[in-house]
């Protein structure tokens, strides 16, 4: 496996344009972006990648981001990468129900810019 010292990021999202705003912003920082638009591809692009973080959207075609959380929290291999929801859903059920599941944080999309969202995950990696 291949690893630079680029943070990496995958980023799931199935709004292509969001996507694409999220991907360039954090490859101008500096950052590893693999991006996936649905939540069915989640569990085995994270298991062959490894990233350092992910960003999952709620709202997905195929598997919602609640039951993608589930699954990465309850493999062995990726159990321990942080994930913060990154949605438009700000019900605070929502909000608890994601951070109890296991998010590290839950960010409302239409609260924060990108670059906001970029300096988020550099607080939680520490960088």
């Amino acid at each position: 496996m291949e690893k630079d010292n680029k943070p990496h990021v995958l980023l799931v999202e199935d709004d292509v344009f969001l996507s694409g705003i999220y991907q360039k912003k954090f490859e101008m920082e500096g950052y590893k972006v693999t991006a996936v638009d649905n939540g069915e591809k989640v569990l085995p692009e994270a298991k062959k990648k490894l990233p350092d973080i992910i960003l999952l959207d709620i709202l997905l075609p195929k598997m919602d981001g609640f039951t993608v959380l589930s699954k990465l929290k309850e493999d062995e291999q990726v159990k321990n990468i942080p994930v913060i929801l990154l949605t438009n859903l700000g019900q605070k059920d929502d909000v608890e129900k994601g951070l109890q599941m296991g998010a590290v944080d839950y960010l409302i999309k239409a609260h924060f810019k990108p670059s906001e969202v970029v300096d988020k995950i550099k607080s939680i990696l520490h960088l």
